[in-house]
């Protein structure tokens, strides 16, 4: 299965696990609930889905990478104690706690969440001193003396034998007492995860035209190449400060994160390609709705140029999608403090003081690991523009504190639904040149061009999200007649197996 479809499993694995019945006692008893055992290859977002799982069912994650321990670091330190059996007192030898329980422990006093995950990476890979404990660790759930809280599931991933030369073969033992899943790489469901990310146009365009090197892992006597999705998500974040910085991205930089030399070079040389293409092809201007008036040269082009001019769009688009709903969150948050401002008697420095409380909590969740990137920013624009407010009404002055900061949200409102009628114009205009660039009569969704960039906004979370909430009737034309073409095909390929 792909990496979507492991991260449903698991996740309602997870809840399965945590479910509980009338007494209060969980459905599925401690020692029934299999450790859950990933098994894929290397860099495809097992961490990633982790901390995407505990996100979206507000528990904690514990997440280590279990070759970076000891035996000690894993059972704990033996220490001499003194019990005393039938009258006798006897030196017994007992353990301190694993550094690996006490972290959940840890995580359970920060976040105040008793339930969670404890996540361990690489688990087949550990050393011949540390591989018994594992064991016991996979079967009975503790370390040493010391057993997982109550309500952590234990969740594992490790790669096959052919990525990495360390793994050891669990015996059927083992295998009967874990669930496990087998993952494989899988670009169109990496894609989903991608748009969501920001993950860098070019990266998305190069590899919708040569999907095969979206993950490669081989080995020949030159020795061993790899490409990964964890290299194209990494490359993707450097290319993007690389360029706010005017720093050249070149296969100097690819070829230190796709540890592939063809393949680091061939996307280099289609990254100065598809900054030409922009160029030439004024996609700003696209937006705006002014198209170049030699459309029959993009017309004609090769498939992979076309591909490459949408892929630019999309991911203009998909900057602007991503801005709206980074906007909206910062006013919604903005919004419920206004509202809570209102009804409060002293208001002299309340801004402030929100603020600093508002601060206060949110680090406290990002130390607890209770929150992602992208809602983080959220909140430390929504709390900066608070600080923002409050400095306005003390420079004002004199006038209502109330009727002050509710101007001031109006202005900011007023700008971000100005932000969204262009957007949804960019949208249009966009649809627009498609249709009168690559219009074809003979096909109910107008062109296969159409139809690509259709499907793309109709994958990504961040451009459903926009046409949701906002609305847009090209978008719903196209849409319709796409999914009525669809059915048409399949009425057709139905009836062509029906035998007269």
């Amino acid at each position: 299965m792909n990496i979507d479809q492991a991260k449903e499993e698991v996740k309602n694995a997870v809840r399965a696990y945590l479910a509980k019945d009338e007494a209060g006692q969980y459905e599925i008893p401690i020692e029934r609930q299999r450790p859950i055992l990933l098994m894929g290859p290397p860099g495809i977002g097992k961490t990633a889905v982790m901390e995407q799982i505990a996100q979206e069912l507000g528990i904690g994650l514990v997440s280590y990478t279990i070759t970076h321990h000891t035996r000690q670091s894993a059972i704990g330190l033996p220490k001499i104690s003194s019990k005393e059996f039938e009258g006798k007192e006897y030196s017994v030898t007992e353990y301190t706690m694993s550094e690996i329980i006490g972290a959940v422990y840890e995580q359970r006093e920060k976040s105040g969440i008793k339930e969670g995950i404890l996540f361990l990476d690489e688990i087949n890979c550990v050393s011949e001193t540390l591989a018994p404990t594992m064991l016991q660790f996979l079967q009975y759930k503790t370390f040493g003396s010391h057993r997982l809280p109550e309500g952590y599931i234990i969740v594992t991933a490790g790669n096959p034998p052919q990525y990495n030369k360390s793994v050891r073969e669990f015996d059927i033992v083992t295998l009967d007492r874990v669930r496990q899943i087998n993952i494989e790489e899988d670009f169109e469901s990496w894609k989903e995860y991608a748009y969501r990310a920001g993950v860098h146009g070019a990266i998305l365009a190069y590899l919708e035209i040569k999907k095969d090197n979206f993950y490669s892992i081989k080995t020949d006597v030159s020795g061993r190449s790899f490409v990964t999705a964890r290299g194209w998500e990494d490359l993707s974040r450097i290319m993007k400060v690389y360029e706010k910085l005017g720093i050249p991205v070149d296969e100097n930089l690819t070829s230190q994160y796709l540890q592939n030399v063809e393949i680091a070079r061939d996307f280099a040389t289609y990254y100065e390609l598809y900054l030409r293409y922009n160029e030439l092809y004024k996609i700003p201007d696209i937006l705006e709705g002014n198209f170049p008036e030699n459309r029959t040269a993009i017309r004609e082009g090769s498939f992979d140029e076309k591909l490459s001019i949408i892929g630019l769009l999309t991911d203009k688009l998909m900057d602007e999608f991503r801005e709206y709903a980074k906007n909206q969150g910062v006013q919604k948050i903005i919004y419920d403090v206004i509202k809570e401002f209102g009804t409060v008697e002293t208001k002299e420095s309340w801004f402030e003081e929100k603020a600093d409380i508002m601060e206060k909590e949110l680090n406290q969740e990002v130390e607890a690991g209770l929150v992602n990137r992208d809602d983080e920013k959220v909140k430390r624009l929504a709390i900066a523009a608070i600080y923002d407010c409050d400095k306005l009404i003390t420079a004002v002055g004199g006038d209502d504190p109330y009727d002050i900061a509710r101007s001031w949200f109006t202005s900011r409102e007023s700008g971000r639904q100005q932000e969204r009628r262009v957007t949804n114009d960019h949208l249009t205009n966009t649809f627009n040149f498609l249709e009168k660039t690559f219009g074809d009569e003979t096909s109910l969704t107008g062109s296969q061009e159409m139809v690509i960039f259709l499907t793309e906004l109709s994958k990504a979370y961040y451009s459903l999200k926009f046409i949701r909430e906002t609305g847009n009737e090209t978008y719903y034309k196209y849409n319709k007649i796409l999914l009525l073409n669809d059915r048409r095909q399949e009425l057709k390929d139905f009836i062509d197996t029906l035998e007269f």
